[in-house]
């Protein structure tokens, strides 16, 4: 796991966050983040943050070889989750998988900017080739172009993602070469 965390940070707006990587220990914060969430927001999420059980196994499984997971916090409050997936073999091997979550209240201050800047430098550190995401169209448009101006390149695909009711969401994967 890289060195250099924990590490403050300073948002827009003045406030300050710690970043550092979730551990067992943050299981509980972690879970209240998911429920602090609006619902259209928690719908979305890559996983069922409702099921208390599986942020549970996150905490007793954590294996920073495959995923780093890092947390925004202020003060005591979890404010981010965003991790770095890799797999060990295979042809996607060289490619780190980003997923992220920000607390509405902290979006447009810099802090996503901040977690995907650590990720690609985390990246470049782990030889990765490729840092890539997916994201839903009209619903994540600013994160889009947060990534976008961060040099990620977008491949569109028409309703390849759904929602809980099954209706259908395009969606834009984003690649940075590394």
């Amino acid at each position: 796991m890289p060195k250099r965390f924990p590490q403050e940070a300073v948002l827009r707006d003045g406030r300050r966050v710690l970043i550092r990587p979730f551990g067992e220990q943050d299981t509980d914060a972690l879970w209240a983040f998911f429920q602090t969430l609006p619902p259209n927001i928690r719908r979305f999420a890559w996983h069922n943050v409702e099921d208390r059980a599986l942020i549970e196994s996150w905490g007793r499984n954590v294996d920073y070889s495959a995923v780093l997971p890092l947390l925004a916090i202020d003060e005591k409050r979890v404010v981010a989750d965003a991790t770095l997936k890799r797999r060990e073999g295979g042809p996607l091997r060289m490619v780190g998988r980003l997923s992220w979550l920000l607390d509405p209240e902290y979006r447009g201050q810099g802090l996503g900017t901040l977690l995907i800047n650590n990720f690609i430098s985390i990246g470049r550190s782990y030889g990765l080739r490729h840092l890539t995401c997916m994201l839903i169209s009209d619903l994540e448009a600013d994160a889009i172009r947060t990534l976008r101006g961060l040099g990620f390149d977008e491949i569109p695909i028409a309703d390849y993602g759904s929602d809980p009711d099954g209706n259908p969401h395009d969606m834009v994967k984003l690649v940075l070469r590394l």
